[in-house]
């Protein structure tokens, strides 16, 4: 297979292409981070079919495009890359929300705009979103972070229904807390923590089953489901009393 994967520097993304190299696989890292993206490709070099890194910051969308003009034949599309603000009470300045949002949401479009009419040409591939349990319930202390991959659910679903046609497979992916850069900066206890490796299995194990909504851990999903159902004084409560500080 051809994966890009987006976000391979470190953390999930990096350990995505520890898991999918092998010499069957493609692939092509996209990251800002330039000294650990070629140490990730020395790392791999030897396990891989072939390997390329592309070195761009997704902030700026026209560079961005530009970089990734030139890939074809791509089978599976990994849009991992995301930012957090932490956990904080306190509201966001307009440049962290602008920041994250570019990130988080419309980075994912840039690259798409440019790749998805290729997929639909050869009328098959896969995107796959790595979303987050946080955007099913958007706790005070992470609502920018929250409502971005809040958005992103929404843009994956309404892409599934249009590409469907052209057998493009879009999955969603909705990961709860997993050892990263992003979960390296919270100061609480975390339940249902995963370390990296066996989050990122499990990940890989859904997109080879093509599951269009994939959220895990199931006990953490479920718990959130319930936390939705309740009234919307009781959530409050709960919220007061266990918000993440």
């Amino acid at each position: 297979m051809k994966i890009l994967i987006t976000g391979a520097s470190s953390g999930l993304g990096a350990e995505f292409a520890r898991q999918y190299a092998n010499d069957e696989n493609e692939l092509i890292l996209l990251a800002r981070r330039e000294d650990k993206l070629y140490s990730l490709r020395h790392e791999l070099f030897e396990k891989v079919k072939s390997i390329e890194i592309i070195v761009t910051d997704l902030r700026e969308f026209i560079p961005l495009q530009t970089k990734i003009a030139h890939l074809e034949d791509l089978d599976v599309i990994i849009l991992n890359a995301g930012v957090s603000l932490g956990h904080s009470g306190e509201m966001a300045s307009i440049e962290e929300f602008k920041r994250l949002y570019d990130v988080n949401v419309l980075a994912n479009h840039a690259i798409l705009e440019v790749l998805l009419p290729k997929l639909q040409k050869r009328k098959r591939g896969t995107i796959v979103f790595i979303s987050s349990l946080a955007s099913l319930f958007s706790m005070p202390s992470s609502k920018v972070y929250s409502s971005s991959k809040r958005a992103l659910n929404a843009y994956a679903e309404g892409l599934r229904y249009k590409y469907k046609k052209d057998n493009i497979k879009v999955l969603n992916i909705l990961p709860g807390f997993i050892r990263s850069e992003l979960t390296d900066k919270n100061e609480f206890s975390m339940p249902f923590f995963l370390e990296t490796e066996v989050g990122v299995r499990r990940m890989i194990q859904a997109i080879k089953k093509e599951k269009e909504f994939y959220a895990f851990p199931k006990r953490f999903y479920y718990t959130i489901r319930f936390l939705n159902l309740l009234p919307s004084f009781i959530r409050h409560q709960i919220v007061e009393k266990f918000s993440f500080k």
